[in-house]
């Protein structure tokens, strides 16, 4: 399965007119497009966007990026600005604002928080389902007058495997900080998980080489690494932060390597 990917993906178009872009996105992520049969989810271009969609019975709707709207608009206009929990634990302070590259990117929420803040963000983003997805939310979005322009200078996508990627990176390009927030499971008892990880669970799973994400990122981040953890999770991969700082329901394990 292409991208990492544990469940079959096929890209679909909602109408005629969109069957050749919806080709050329599939060439794109390599990922397979149409199918006459009933796959487990759907990548379905429409009009207005691209949504992933699970066809089971009882599956919750669909899965898209959007930064214009809903909560992750609402955080824009009303989250905190720096003194937000992430803003803190990416070091933004004073006039600093560090150069982040966020290994884990998903639907790029705290990605597209950090730009807003002014960082410069690179979202890494190994599935191709996921990539295509924020590919689509980031040319929406940088289409957008109010916030095109900003969002077009500091977001942007590489759809990678972060291991590799970061080990190919050159000296030169290293950034200030390394974000990672890898999939964890939820506790079966906790509140009801967001849908799109629940989707995202079935579809990519669990990341199992979380030490050598950790090492990869400690490598190339010139100042600190932030991992992103549910307020139960142990450390990634067992290995100690240099501190902690909390939210409601997660906390950020920060990994000092040299002052911002």
């Amino acid at each position: 399965m292409s991208g990492g990917e544990l469940q079959r993906v096929v890209v679909r178009a909602s109408e005629a007119a969109l069957q050749e872009a919806a080709h050329q996105l599939a060439a794109r992520f390599g990922l397979e497009c149409e199918g006459s049969d009933a796959p487990p989810f759907v990548l379905q271009l429409t009009p207005e966007r691209l949504q992933l969609v699970e066809l089971a019975a009882g599956a919750p709707g669909p899965v898209f990026v959007d930064f214009l709207a809903g909560a992750v608009a609402h955080r824009l206009h009303f989250g905190g600005g720096r003194g937000q929990t992430i803003a803190r634990a990416v070091g933004l302070k004073g006039g600093n604002t560090p150069s982040v590259v966020d290994a884990t990117a998903g639907l790029g929420r705290d990605a597209f928080v950090l730009a807003s803040l002014g960082c410069r963000v690179t979202m890494v983003e190994r599935s191709a389902v996921v990539a295509a997805l924020l590919a689509d939310g980031l040319q929406r979005t940088i289409a957008d007058r109010e916030i095109g322009g900003w969002v077009g200078e500091r977001l942007r996508l590489v759809h990678a495997d972060a291991v590799a990627w970061m080990d190919a990176l050159v000296q030169e390009a290293f950034p200030d900080v390394v974000y990672l927030d890898p999939m964890f499971p939820h506790r079966q008892k906790s509140a009801l998980v967001k849908k799109e990880m629940r989707l995202f669970q079935k579809l990519l799973g669990f990341d199992e080489e979380e030490g050598t994400l950790l090492t990869a990122a400690l490598r190339i981040a010139g100042k600190r690494v932030v991992v992103k953890r549910p307020d139960y999770a142990p450390p990634l991969a067992g290995r100690a932060a240099t501190m902690q700082i909390e939210g409601k329901k997660h906390r950020f394990d920060v990994y000092v390597k040299a002052a911002l």
